[in-house]
């Protein structure tokens, strides 16, 4: 069986950040990294290269390969500032209709810019994702 390519690792999340080339994008980025350690109460690991995350969780596909992510997460992206929310959006239509201009994947939530959303509805799906990964099998 493979190994999962993304793990935690130990490279600094600030030396990360700091090397982001769009000064905007990596003001965003230092904005979303404060509010995920605001709502998650954990401290920022790098995952991988590129993908900043806040606690972690164990997955089990079907094959019964397992693997840990974070239970919240982002990257600077160059075409996205991109959210790893990992329930997904199904159950937060009412949020993501007032979250503002953003695209979507099954756990991703692509924002252009951080101005293009609203801060408040932005961090109530953050925190009730945070919430549902924690509660998950409760």
């Amino acid at each position: 069986m493979a190994e999962p390519k993304t793990k935690k690792t130990d490279a600094s999340v600030a030396a990360f950040l700091d090397a982001v080339a769009d000064p905007r994008r990596r003001e965003d980025a230092r904005e979303v990294l404060a509010l995920m350690k605001r709502i998650t109460g954990e401290e920022p690991k790098m995952w991988g290269p590129s993908i900043v995350g806040f606690g972690s969780y164990t997955y089990t596909y079907a094959s019964g390969q397992t693997g840990d992510w974070p239970i919240a997460g982002f990257s600077p992206r160059k075409q996205a500032l991109t959210l790893y929310l990992m329930p997904g959006f199904e159950k937060d239509a009412d949020l993501m209709k007032r979250l503002g201009k953003h695209k979507t994947g099954k756990s991703c939530l692509y924002l252009n810019r951080l101005a293009d959303v609203d801060a408040g509805v932005l961090e109530e799906l953050v925190r009730r994702s945070v919430e549902r990964m924690r509660n998950r099998g409760a």
